[in-house]
């Protein structure tokens, strides 16, 4: 399947709603292609912006070629805590809008300036501003990629299993004790 990568700069975000009542907030960014957890880049955090992070930060996440389907790149907006690091807020980027008109070659810096969304809801939060370019289409050379049937994973797994060993005999240092005698308890009947 052919790939490409996009490298993200996050520049700065502004507005972004204080989600820590005692502290100040430190906010940083993770990156990733969403449903793939191990495509995530973190951004280090802002420890004086506030509310109004400034990163100037570049990550790159690797994404299908095609950009079919429902796939988004995701930008993640946390604040550190000390009891926990707490969410602030997202912008998701639908992979179909990145790729639109985007041929094989490497494009230009494209700048934008998303609404930061509540996660889970259409809260505005803020205003997140970055950039992105993608590079060139990378096809994997011919046959390096075989995908495997159903048939072959499942006669892998229905090959007999080897007996279980035997048991091993257990022997210890030190010989038993001897039994010992327990004398009857006498009740008494005054």
């Amino acid at each position: 399947m052919a790939s490409r990568t996009v490298d993200v700069t996050l520049v700065s975000a502004r507005d972004l709603r204080d989600v820590n009542l005692v502290s100040k907030m430190e906010v940083y960014a993770v990156v990733y292609l969403a449903g793939d957890p191990i495509s995530r880049e973190r951004v280090l955090a802002d420890r004086t912006g506030g509310r109004n992070p400034t990163w100037n930060a570049t990550v790159r996440v690797t994404v299908p070629a095609s950009g079919s389907g429902s796939g988004a790149l995701r930008v993640l907006l946390r604040t550190e805590r000390p009891l926990g690091d707490r969410d602030v807020g997202e912008v998701i980027l639908p992979l179909t809008e990145i790729l639109a008109g985007a041929g094989d070659e490497p494009t230009g810096a494209t700048q934008g300036a998303y609404k930061v969304r509540k996660v889970g809801s259409n809260k505005v939060r803020g205003v997140l501003n970055l950039s992105y370019k993608l590079g060139g289409v990378i096809h994997p050379p011919a046959g390096q990629y075989q995908q495997v049937g159903a048939t072959g994973y499942l006669a892998a797994a229905a090959a007999p299993y080897a007996s279980a060993p035997p048991p091993q005999q257990l022997s210890y240092p030190y010989p038993c004790p001897p039994p010992t005698m327990v004398r009857p308890l006498r009740i008494s009947s005054r």
